[in-house]
Formats: structure tokens, sequence, C-alpha cells
């Protein structure tokens, strides 16, 4: 009964979110203004300080697009979605997961992070420089790795079990909002040609559900930090 009520409420918070939205632009703006995208790729550091038993915060590679509409001369709206991938192990000791070398895996984590930006554009010559922040949801798929070849795979022991590390993953990544990171950042623009832009994004999400979910994670667990490379379509 639990998780069908936790089920529940998820869908109406995204149902009102979606709402809020659309409440908020402007209908006639949205079909007014010229509408843009662009594709980007780059790389993820997920920070983190496990102590010197576990593996290095990783640094993942990223791709994804944006789209985005003008709603005023000087500021878009903006639509961005980055996928990457990533192994997991859960560390029962400390009770929360994380991100490993291929060989310590038991999860194989499928990131989906959507954000809504503001973005702020100011020409400056030829070069635009934006800054922007909004709000990301990281939608994370867990599922088993493949590969596992260790006898102790599948022992009913959560310290050695995969299955059952697996689960606590993905159930610690739903619970308490930890998909939710508010994010902010910085960018350029550069003309290539009279079709296309060169861009780069700096990027930081933050832990916000650390408010109330800290738990005995390090301070720096959850914040990411992403820097990429991005090609506008004018």
């Amino acid at each position: 009964m639990l998780n069908g009520f936790l089920h529940s409420a998820r869908i109406k918070f995204f149902l009102v979110l979606f709402l809020l939205i659309f409440i908020l632009v402007p209908v006639n703006s949205i079909y007014a203004a010229p509408f843009g995208w662009a594709i980007r790729g780059g790389i993820f550091h997920f920070a983190a300080d496990n102590g010197v038993d576990a593996d290095p915060a990783p640094v993942i590679p990223s791709g994804g697009f944006t789209l985005d509409w003008q709603l005023l001369r000087f500021l878009k709206i903006e639509f961005t979605e980055d996928i990457y991938f990533t192994d997991y192990e859960y560390n029962v000791t400390r009770g929360y997961p994380m991100a490993c070398n291929p060989e310590n895996r038991s999860a194989f984590v499928l990131g989906f992070l959507t954000g809504v930006n503001a973005v702020g554009y100011f020409p400056v010559g030829d070069v635009v420089f934006r800054v922007f922040g909004g709000l990301a949801f990281d939608f994370r798929v867990v599922v088993l790795a493949i590969g596992l070849n260790h006898p102790a795979d599948f022992t009913g022991d959560i310290n050695t079990d995969a299955q059952l590390q697996t689960d606590a993953i993905s159930k610690y990544f739903w619970d308490k909002g930890r998909w939710f990171l508010p994010s902010t950042g910085f960018g350029f623009d550069f003309p290539v040609n009279s079709k296309f832009l060169l861009g780069f994004d700096f990027r930081t999400w933050f832990p916000f559900y650390r408010i109330w979910a800290s738990g005995n994670t390090p301070d720096i667990d959850g914040w990411r930090f992403g820097g990429n490379l991005r090609i506008t379509v004018r």
C-alpha cells in the first residue's frame, strides 16, 4: 500500500510541475517566438569522498541536446536532456551507493538528466555569453550489471549479492527526492559560419535533497559538475 501511495504521489508531483510550467510561460510567447536547438557532448564529475577503500569519484562521458524558445529579447526557456551511464556498487557499511570501477560493479546505471532552465543571453560583439539556472531531475534506470562472474554474486548476503545491491541502489536513488537537482551555470557561443555556433557550457547541480536526506553521506556527496561542447543551429 505504501509503494502504491508513493507511486501515486510521484505521478501527482510531475503533473503539478508540468502544469506550473505551462501556467508560468505565456502561451502567446511560446507560439510567437522562434525555437532553437543544439546538440552537445561532454563530461560529468560526480563528486564523492567515500574513503581510502573506495574507487575514485567518476568522470563520466555524456551526450544530449537542448530545445529552447525565446520569451524576451535576452531571455529564453531551455529544455535540456543529458544521457550518461556508469557502474555502481552498494556500500553496506556506509549505507549508500558508490560509483565504482567495472571490476567492483553490481549495477549498471543509465541516467537521463532532464532540465528546465531560464537562460539569459548577452551578446558581446560576435560572442554570446549565457547565464542559466533552473530545475533538473535525474531519472536513473538501474539494472543488474552484465557479465558478473565471481562466485559470490548471488549469495543472499547484501554484502556480496549483486541483485540485492542493485535493488538497494535503485531504492536509494528514488527515495527522499534524490532525483531532484537544481542547477546553474554559464556558457559562451562563438559563430562558426552563418548556420552554426560553437559553444561551451559549465554546469553545477546542487543536491537540494540533502536538506532533509543527508544521512551519513559525506558533505560533497550528490554534487555534480559538468563541462561540454555544444553546436547550435541558428
